[in-house]
């Protein structure tokens, strides 16, 4: 290696290596993205939340749920009675889910629900209205409970919630646990102009069981949870009894799906950057040091097929000479060839047996047989024949290969 070359990996190593200690060491920006995994610690992750759940129910089993609902239901002791947890920001069923959260409710179990939006066939299930007030100045919302027993305190939240709240309710089964309030803007967003005071935290009885729905779950994320406002949290959850818990992490906007054997390294930044460096680095090295071995082969021109070119050029000598009979002819025997080789089928002598074996073996109906062998018969015994013929014969032939 000569030393012009050593130079220039060195250089290309310094710089490799300057990159990876960048990445490692800079300060990494907040992920402020909704998540509401059960290991996710970003500000709007639920790691804090899961790892509460056991000492707010210190009596009760807490299961991860990490696959579809409809399984869990499925498998589960229908006997026991259990509660069922969903936070994030918003919650879409497939009807098969829909079906057997309603049938779990139904059979005496409670459904803990935290979402700014909920699926549509749900809410008309359960005769719920939501609607949220959006303005593009972040501002400050404070929700509470009506039950004065758990506490009589107002929760101020500021930072990446939405007002999303009920503005429609069955009345008959259902009962207002908590309200959201906040003061609108005028049009100019200068100022408030009047203060909003909505439900935002439900029980909806069904069946023998109940709906618990709450329209702010970023007030169950790390963020709050952290800040002071965990008494919301248990609040919120003493609605639900000491009964196995089930807290599903699988309908969550920040649920990972990476098939790929590469996940690990992909989602670490450090060794991502050193992945990725590495595949630059093989290239370049091809691209600049790596020899050639040999001479160039010369580029040999493979043959070219005229088959297709010939087969026009003596339709189109046939077509100028118009001599239909000839054409057809040929035609026929090429398909009655055809059928011989594929099929196996006697075709000296077109007889009704022709037809039957011809369907049997072809997969095509006996009329259809039928039809076009008619057809070939009544071409062969014509002595002139004309272009419609041809055209004819041939969308038939055609219409049976198929």
């Amino acid at each position: 290696m000569d030393r012009r070359s050593k130079i220039i990996i060195g250089l290309f190593a310094v710089v490799i290596l300057g990159i990876i200690i960048t990445e490692v060491t800079r300060t990494k920006p907040i992920n402020w993205r909704p998540s509401y995994t059960a290991q996710s610690k970003t500000p709007f992750g639920g790691y804090v939340l899961f790892n509460e759940l056991q000492q707010l129910f210190p009596k009760s089993e807490i299961t991860k749920v990490d696959e579809s609902l409809f399984y869990v239901m499925e498998d589960r002791d229908t006997t026991v009675v259990s509660s069922y947890v969903l936070i994030n920001d918003h919650i879409n069923l497939d009807e098969q889910e829909l079906h057997r959260l309603l049938d779990f409710a139904a059979q005496g179990n409670s459904v803990f629900l935290a979402a700014s939006d909920i699926d549509y066939k749900l809410r008309d299930t359960l005769n719920l209205r939501i609607d949220y007030d959006y303005t593009i100045v972040e501002d400050t919302i404070t929700v509470e409970f009506t039950n004065t027993q758990l506490n009589a305190k107002k929760y101020q939240y500021s930072r990446g919630v939405s007002k999303s709240h009920l503005i429609s309710v069955d009345t008959i089964n259902t009962t207002i646990l908590g309200y959201l309030e906040y003061g609108r803007l005028n049009d100019f967003n200068t100022a408030v102009e009047e203060i909003v005071r909505r439900p935002n935290f439900i029980k909806t009885a069904f069946g023998k069981g109940d709906f618990f729905i709450n329209t702010t779950p970023q007030a169950f994320s790390n963020y709050y949870l952290l800040k002071g406002n965990d008494d919301y949290l248990s609040g919120a959850f003493a609605y639900l009894g000491d009964y196995p818990i089930y807290y599903d992490n699988y309908k969550k906007s920040g649920r990972v799906v990476i098939t790929s054997p590469m996940r690990f390294v992909l989602n670490q930044t450090a060794l991502k950057w050193a992945y990725y460096s590495t595949i630059v680095g093989l290239l370049l090295f091809v691209v600049f040091r790596a020899k050639r071995e040999q001479r160039i082969i010369p580029v040999v021109t493979p043959l070219e097929n005229s088959s297709v070119e010939f087969a026009r050029t003596v339709g189109s000598l046939y077509h100028q000479n118009k001599d239909y009979t000839n054409l057809i002819s040929k035609k026929i025997r090429f398909f009655l060839a055809h059928l011989r080789h594929r099929y196996y089928v006697n075709t000296e002598t077109l007889t009704e047996k022709t037809f039957t074996t011809l369907a049997s073996k072809s997969g095509k109906t006996v009329e259809e047989c039928k039809k076009l062998i008619e057809y070939i018969i009544h071409l062969k015994n014509k002595a002139v024949h004309s272009e419609a013929d041809l055209i004819e014969l041939n969308k038939k032939i055609t219409a049976f290969k198929s």
